[in-house]
């Protein structure tokens, strides 16, 4: 019996982290469809955004099914508690890495503003955070988990300076108000995106340790 139970929690953990790992993949190629001008790369992402759809939808489903065949209890059910709970921070986070791929490909039809390096940064930012997010539920490390806490500090810091620098230009030029306030949004994006997957690294504590931790700000 406990053998099943663990094989079953184990699924769980494994396709939430191919969820993560799908979303991952997303922010890296809208980034790249952003810097690149990359019309079509920005497509494969919105298209993307289904499939992180359908697994949200797999995994609650047969987290449901655990609980209803094995009735866990302790530090199980926190486990598929926190896969349920993370299931929809990380589809969330799917959509805002969809969002940045739209407004690439709203900006892949004129010539940038200027040479993009704030955004990607933020970017990449968000890609070790997820990294580390990875590590932290493979590994069962609350010291990992608590680290994508920190990091999500670097993205907010970003997000402040390239929306100051967007600021600047539209006061400067008002020809530039719509290329930056799409490049504001895309910021936006990028910064609600990092705090779902500070929200999950939230639960991966919760799930561990079984300490409720929240953040001055949460993502909702």
């Amino acid at each position: 019996m406990r053998e099943s139970l663990d094989r079953a929690l184990e699924g769980l953990i494994s396709e939430t982290l191919r969820m993560l790992s799908l979303v991952r993949e997303m922010t890296e190629k809208a980034t790249e469809a952003l810097v690149e001008g990359d019309a079509a790369k920005a497509q494969a992402v919105i298209a993307q955004d289904k499939e992180v759809d359908a697994l949200e939808l797999k995994v609650e489903d047969e987290a449901i099914k655990v609980i209803a065949r094995h009735q866990p209890v302790a530090r199980d059910l926190r486990l598929i508690f926190t896969v349920i709970k993370s299931l929809t921070d990380l589809e969330r986070a799917g959509d805002y890495a969809m969002h940045v791929a739209e407004d690439a490909l709203l900006l892949s039809k004129e010539p940038p503003l200027k040479r993009y390096v704030t955004l990607p940064e933020m970017g990449r930012r968000l890609q070790e955070m997820m990294d580390v997010l990875s590590k932290a539920v493979a590994e069962r490390d609350v010291a990992l988990a608590r680290k994508v806490l920190e990091l999500d500090d670097a993205v907010d810091g970003l997000y402040e300076e390239v929306t100051r620098e967007l600021i600047t230009y539209m006061m400067e030029d008002p020809r530039t108000i719509t290329k930056a306030l799409t490049l504001m949004r895309v910021a936006r994006s990028y910064e609600r995106l990092g705090d779902h997957l500070e929200n999950v690294a939230e639960r991966v504590i919760y799930w561990l340790t079984g300490e409720v931790y929240k953040a001055p700000e949460d993502a909702y």
